[in-house]
């Protein structure tokens, strides 16, 4: 029996049993089942200001937000919807210029723990004004391959579906201790897992409907599950396969587009991350132990972030130029 997770990293053959694949044969049954859903659905795709634009939740990343917001503008987000929860750093002169040139709707949210709340309401206020909207986290930027932008990829799935799910390629601290925040995060860190999370962020086709009362809606980045005539639709994945229950099938390990997820940074950065607190956990679960369960499967490298790079430096200007 092939192994449908043979390019993602959870594919534990000690689970292969016999309730493993009942389990299978019920998500292919489904799966099929929401396919015929989607050939059948006729969404109407109208003009919008935007093609792709991106929500965000953020606190205490003023370090990070000018090279995050630049890198997943070149690579096609069209707009940023970004919450601010209870940040204490200086992220408004950060944001400032982008605020003023168009590109970001600065919103405040000092709800704590309310992540998902967050999203429902940029949904509300905002999925009228882009055909697709995506939720990622500071240290998420979106690395198209088989094209160059992210809207080239997600447009053939205007009419297919109403959520695609991008896998997280997941990295690590590449040996570093420590390092000056001035540097880029997509060139300092390169070394990653060998192969992708099973898990990843979802892009919103706002063609369909979407119910937050829906008993899907609880892990919506992850997980988006549209609507469509009173129908809950799960997301497709990058190939355009059904993703229901933990199906993720892939058939290559040519995946045409990638979600690099810089999970630690360098140690010194992870201590911090721990620290600062989270806009999910009350309590921060991030302990060394899950440190080193992620560092540990770090023994490959990954540069198609750095096809990016020269447009990136010449947009955040001299202070990130190299020495000649």
């Amino acid at each position: 029996m092939m192994d449908s997770n043979k390019y993602f990293i959870r594919d534990d053959q000690s689970q292969i049993n016999v309730k493993w694949k009942i389990r299978r044969v019920i998500a292919t049954l489904k799966a099929i089942y929401f396919r015929a859903r989607l050939v059948l659905s006729n969404p109407k795709i109208l003009s919008k200001k935007y093609n792709v634009a991106i929500c965000a939740i953020f606190k205490n990343e003023a370090a990070y937000l000018k090279e995050w917001i630049e890198f997943n503008h070149i690579v096609g987000v069209e707009h940023f919807y970004l919450y601010n929860n209870n940040s204490e750093d200086d992220y408004q002169s950060v944001l400032r210029p982008f605020i003023d040139a168009g590109l970001v709707t600065l919103i405040q949210w000092p709800h704590n723990q309310k992540q998902m709340e967050c999203y429902m309401d940029c949904i509300d206020q905002y999925a009228f004004e882009t055909k697709w909207l995506g939720f990622i986290d500071i240290d998420e930027f979106i690395v198209p391959k088989s094209t160059d932008s992210v809207y080239e990829f997600l447009k053939p799935f205007e009419k297919k579906a109403g959520a695609v799910n991008i896998y997280w390629k997941i990295f690590g601290t590449s040996g570093r201790m420590d390092r000056n925040l001035s540097g880029l995060v997509c060139e300092d860190f390169t070394v990653c897992w060998p192969k992708y999370m099973d898990l990843g962020k979802c892009f919103y086709n706002t063609a369909y409907g979407f119910d937050k009362n829906s008993k899907h809606s609880g892990q919506l980045h992850h997980k988006f599950w549209a609507n469509y005539k009173g129908i809950d639709i799960p997301p497709v994945n990058i190939f355009n396969r059904v993703c229901v229950g933990s199906r993720n099938v892939a058939r290559t390990p040519d995946f045409p587009i990638q979600i690099n997820h810089y999970f630690t940074k360098s140690y010194r950065e992870y201590a911090m991350k721990r620290g600062k607190g989270d806009v999910y956990f009350k309590i921060n679960p991030h302990d060394e132990d899950y440190f080193y369960e992620h560092e540990m499967k770090c023994t490959s490298t990954d540069y198609s972030a750095y096809k990016y790079l020269i447009k990136l430096k010449l947009k955040l200007g001299s202070e990130n130029s190299d020495e000649i």
